[in-house]
């Protein structure tokens, strides 16, 4: 049963997100939050396995809703020219815009930074680095829109990456089918898609206050991909290892997908 009463749309983020507890809370350590086992190490070794091998690569990859964080971009950070990051809530732009300074009191990445040098064989020092002078941009990012950077127009990018975020982004399977379409023309022609997600939940906390999300299945995600103009190459699913113990959430899946769009969809 969801936790919240109605959907906690992007500007209840705005007003009620605590970037800091979340990082704090899900983001301290590689293995995420004790009652979400494994969640957040599954997906940093997901995203190493897609981009260590250094096929895939290009001048622009754009991250939409990085919330506070820079982990979901550590391994494909040197496979493209420029980066950038993009969120709807100003506290999380600032947070990462912090980081990106090295600005006093700002979130410490370290534990993730490691952990992703350990599977892609990197030196931290030399991954953060690279990293902040990839980062060209961070702008506001609303998935709602036809254009999620309005009033921005940016050249088509190489690949998107998007994690945990249009699910807690859209109140139902239209808004949902409507934002992935809005990704595809974020893409050039034959441009990849990596998504992280949740199947299931229809809801996470942070601290104590809950955000709602839009539970989906396997099948609903795949039929608005398939009918965006994506073909899908990859679909990994970790189940969740103990959802009754898990106070933080209800998620019952954590997901790992690859696509690429249409070589024959134009981006207008």
């Amino acid at each position: 049963m969801s936790e919240c009463v109605s959907f906690t749309e992007g500007e209840f983020y705005d007003v009620h997100f605590d970037s800091r507890a979340y990082v704090k809370n899900f983001y301290s350590c590689p293995r995420g939050h004790s009652d979400e086992k494994d969640f957040l190490t599954f997906v940093l070794r997901s995203l190493s396995r897609v981009f260590s091998t250094g096929e895939h690569k290009g001048k622009l990859l754009i991250e939409v809703g990085s919330g506070p964080n820079i982990h979901s971009v550590l391994s494909a950070c040197e496979h493209y020219d420029e980066i950038v990051l993009s969120d709807f809530a100003d506290n999380n732009r600032r947070e990462i815009e912090k980081w990106l300074i090295n600005q006093e009191g700002c979130v410490d990445w370290t534990p993730i930074l490691k952990h992703v040098c350990e599977l892609d064989g990197k030196s931290p020092s030399d991954l953060e680095a690279l990293l902040r002078q990839r980062v060209k941009k961070v702008l506001k990012c609303d998935v709602r829109l036809e254009n999620p950077f309005y009033p921005h127009t940016l050249e088509p990018a190489d690949c998107v990456i998007t994690s945990l975020c249009l699910e807690a982004a859209c109140k139902d399977i239209q808004a949902y089918r409507q934002a992935l379409h809005g990704l595809t023309k974020l893409l050039r022609p034959g441009g990849l898609l990596v998504m992280i997600g949740v199947l299931g939940e229809t809801f996470y906390k942070v601290n104590e206050q809950s955000f709602s999300c839009l539970k989906l299945s396997q099948r609903d995600i795949e039929e608005a991909l398939r009918g965006a103009g994506f073909s899908i190459h990859e679909f990994n699913i970790l189940p969740a290892e103990d959802p009754k113990s898990n106070s933080v959430s209800d998620f019952e899946a954590v997901f790992h997908l690859v696509a690429n769009k249409s070589s024959e969809l134009q981006t207008k």
